[in-house]
């Protein structure tokens, strides 16, 4: 098995090969990159934050702008792990009512999949939408937060994380709604 793959719990590929379906492949493959960024980023900001308390009660020196760093990569974070856990059937949902509804009808939890898909690129883009000007308008004005002196950092970087994110989960709902093997079929009917 390639290390770009999801098993079911009967053993089945979920992810199809590149050969199969070039399209599912690239996008598991983009998603699970972003997602890795995201939990690189994640360690790395623990790191911050314990040099940050560490420095306060040590040096009694705080590290500049770890608040402002910190606040902003909450969202980002969100944003770069969000399409790989849509491509994995990851999101919080309510798998004792799902049960129920795949042991009356597998076609209703599927065409319930499919609208929950659709609704989530439906947010997503609509996200995507109000997120792209403010993305131009940072990089056009060099927008930047925190204190002009003290520590500054620019927004647009966030900004594009937020629409290549809102991008990659766009792109996994819409594959989820049409293409994609359903995440419930026999883990739920067990």
């Amino acid at each position: 098995m390639a290390d770009d793959t999801q098993m079911d719990d009967d053993g089945t590929d979920r992810v199809p090969t590149f050969a199969d379906a070039p399209v599912g492949a690239v996008l598991w493959r983009v998603a699970n990159v972003l997602s890795a960024i995201g939990t690189i980023w994640i360690g790395l900001m623990m790191l911050l934050i314990v040099a940050d308390v560490l420095s306060r009660n040590i040096l009694s020196t705080p590290i500049t702008g770890v608040s402002e760093i910190a606040g902003r990569s909450v969202v980002a974070i969100v944003f770069l792990q969000i399409g790989a856990a849509v491509m994995q059937g990851r999101l919080t949902r309510a798998d004792f009512l799902l049960r129920r509804i795949a042991a009356a009808s597998p076609a209703t939890l599927r065409g319930l999949e499919v609208a929950f898909a659709l609704t989530g690129a439906l947010v997503f883009g609509l996200i995507l939408w109000a997120s792209w000007p403010n993305l131009i308008s940072s990089w056009a004005t060099a927008d930047f937060f925190g204190v002009q002196g003290v520590f500054t950092i620019p927004t647009w970087p966030f900004r594009a994380i937020t629409v290549i994110g809102c991008t990659v989960t766009v792109l996994a709902c819409l594959y989820q709604a049409t293409v994609a093997k359903p995440f419930t079929d026999e883990s739920l009917l067990t």
